[in-house]
């Protein structure tokens, strides 16, 4: 019913920027959370940048003023703008929503990869 499509990894050089956005499908009436998540190899899952559904954002001390988290609400859609990318950045990203329930849903994950 509620499927969550990122989309905008890739491959880049350190430095470079990269935006990935997160669509959501189905429906979801009621929201109070989205954000980003990261995973590299033998490293467990972290919270890179969210907001709440009054618009507070929060971010991980090793991203801020690099990464900007947003959101349309129109297209149900979330973003993250990533900027000044390091090679320390390589993971699969993974966008989270979770509604007034505290039910969660996830996308499938999509690859980041900053190398030269």
């Amino acid at each position: 019913q509620v499927q969550l499509v990122e989309s905008g990894g890739g491959l880049v050089q350190p430095g470079g920027s990269l935006r990935l956005s997160c669509a959501a499908s189905g429906i979801i009436l009621s929201i109070n959370f989205m954000g980003w998540y990261r995973q590299a190899p033998g490293k467990q899952r972290e919270l890179v940048a969210g907001i709440t559904g009054g618009g507070s954002t929060n971010y991980a001390d090793s991203v801020k003023g690099r990464f900007t988290i947003s959101r349309d609400n129109a297209k149900n859609t979330v973003y993250l703008q990533m900027d000044s990318l390091e090679p320390e950045d390589t993971a699969v990203y993974y966008c989270n929503v979770v509604d007034i329930r505290r039910w969660g849903y996830w996308g499938q994950g999509t690859q980041v990869t900053v190398s030269s």
